[in-house]
């Protein structure tokens, strides 16, 4: 079924599986408060925040190579508060969850009258899995300095403006001036700091125009393949759910969360854990090198500004990478679960991936990465920077 065909009777309607409404609202309710700030402190910082953003740009080029970032016109750039960051993620979700949710769809109609995915059982699923993605939202809305999105603009709710774009850029005004201050760095230097690493993901998707629906499809794949093995993957989750919660009594309170008593392992009692079949895996392999690449790139560009550009880059590297040692308890468990940590160790592999590459066969060499599917590496090739040198030919 299209995404334009309306859904018959006897299967329940996708968004109907979950309340994405909820889930915004749930966030916004949710999400701590912003810096106190006046109305002028606040429009002085959104007009600082859209200078940096666009002054980012020119950097990008001359870093990255890119000739996609001589002219950047094809996604917006946004300003926005928590609020606005969930309410977008909520329209991507529901982008990158249609296929899936559409799959779990057809397999209700099939099944027994009464099932929990049809029926008034869907009004009740809807709510409580809106209300729990609004409180990740939530956990999550105070975290992010910023977001290249290139899917939400594909949401039918999206403006006309979105949807004819490539994406968009979105720019969390009240963390970047939380960090800034707790880091006591810069503000104008730190926002530029924080925009060329966003610029980059915007430049990285103007390259390659291909690579959104090329995601769209990896992410679909590996949907079909949970849907297909739904049964025992309650299962796993729930034991899943056990073993984070002894974790969660052993854990050190004076260590990050990649160095919990199971060994290190941040990944470890992560919904990563679920995936067990070996479609699976291959699928979320392929999707983690995609990512790691396009985090790990972004790094890169950010990290190859000197002082000419960011005076005071030293400081800010050295007080941003330290952040993050003192976390609780409760954060700790959290990010955990929803595996943030393990991704961020996955993301320096990226980086190392693309600073070995260059080193190898310079930038211009590296840059045959945007120019069509089967250019991107493998997770063995993110690694392994020599495989893929030797695969392109380089």
């Amino acid at each position: 079924m299209s995404p334009q065909t309306s859904p018959t009777a006897t299967t329940p309607a996708p968004h109907s599986m979950v309340n994405w409404d909820l889930a915004a609202k749930t966030a916004a309710r949710l999400a701590p408060a912003g810096p106190a700030l006046s109305g002028s402190e606040i429009s002085a910082a959104v007009d600082n925040l859209r200078l940096m953003a666009e002054k980012s740009v020119p950097h990008v080029h001359e870093i990255s190579q890119l000739e996609a970032a001589r002219d950047l016109r094809d996604s917006e750039v946004l300003v926005v508060d928590r609020a606005s960051w969930a309410k977008a993620n909520t329209q991507s979700f529901a982008v990158m969850m249609d296929p899936v949710l559409r799959a779990l769809a057809d397999k209700a109609a099939e099944s027994v009258k009464g099932s929990p995915l049809g029926g008034p059982g869907a009004a009740v699923s809807a709510t409580v899995t809106g209300a729990q993605l609004g409180g990740v939202l939530a956990f999550l809305s105070n975290k992010v300095l910023g977001q290249y999105d290139p899917f939400a603009a594909l949401a039918p709710s999206a403006s006309s403006r979105a949807q004819a774009s490539g994406g968009r850029l979105l720019l969390v005004a009240p963390n970047i001036l939380t960090v800034e201050r707790e880091l006591k760095v810069d503000p104008a230097d730190f926002r530029l700091w924080v925009c060329l690493h966003e610029q980059t993901h915007r430049v990285q998707f103007a390259a390659a125009p291909w690579l959104r629906h090329h995601m769209l499809g990896e992410i679909e794949k590996l949907g079909e393949l949970l849907v297909g093995d739904s049964e025992n993957f309650g299962e796993r989750l729930l034991q899943s759910a056990k073993e984070l919660g002894s974790k969660r009594g052993k854990s050190d309170g004076n260590n990050s969360a990649g160095n919990a008593s199971d060994g290190g392992d941040p990944s470890r009692g992560s919904v990563l854990d679920l995936l067990q079949n070996p479609e699976q895996k291959e699928s979320l392999s392929h999707l983690t090198a995609v990512m790691s690449l396009l985090e790990g790139h972004a790094n890169v560009v950010m990290d190859g500004v000197d002082q000419s550009i960011v005076p005071t880059v030293r400081t800010i590297r050295q007080r941003f990478n330290s952040r993050g040692k003192d976390r609780g308890i409760i954060e700790k468990f959290i990010r955990n679960l929803l595996g943030l940590d393990a991704k961020m160790r996955q993301y320096s592999d990226g980086a190392k991936f693309v600073r070995e590459t260059v080193a190898i066969a310079g930038m211009e060499g590296f840059n045959n990465v945007w120019t069509q599917a089967e250019n991107l590496p493998t997770e063995a090739e993110i690694h392994n920077a020599r495989l893929w040198v030797e695969r392109m030919g380089l």
